[in-house]
């Protein structure tokens, strides 16, 4: 069982940075990839991106490329969302998660174990 809570979102203007951070329960954290996932208001969850459990590969969706970046530190079972160069279309609930298998690149969010219960992150224009 993995408990993970999210936290750093909130209020910023277009063009600016943000980071939200994913703070993980347990003792087998390197195990699990972890991704983060957003929502936006009446639309279906959306993948934004995922790091391999040694945190040696990184995937994300192609709305987010170059602007984003994950990280994470097993020491510490937390994983991290930069956020920069930010769009109000990135306005969303954004929910760290964590799975055991599957295949790269962890796009599919119904494949997802475990979850967060999201942190929201809004982009004035």
């Amino acid at each position: 069982q993995v408990q993970l809570v999210e936290s750093g979102g909130g209020l910023v203007q277009a063009g600016g940075s943000l980071r939200v951070s994913c703070a993980a329960s347990g003792r087998t954290f390197s195990k699990y990839v972890m991704g983060w996932l957003r929502q936006a208001p009446g639309k279906e969850h959306e993948f934004v991106g995922a790091i391999t459990g040694s945190g040696g590969i990184t995937y994300y969706a192609d709305s987010v490329k170059g602007r984003f970046a994950i990280s994470r530190d097993n020491a510490k079972n937390t994983v991290y969302l930069q956020m920069n160069s930010l769009k109000p279309e990135d306005t969303a609930v954004y929910y760290c998660a964590a799975r055991r298998y599957g295949n790269p690149p962890y796009t599919n969010y119904a494949e997802y174990n475990y979850w967060g219960q999201g942190t929201q992150v809004t982009v004035s224009s």
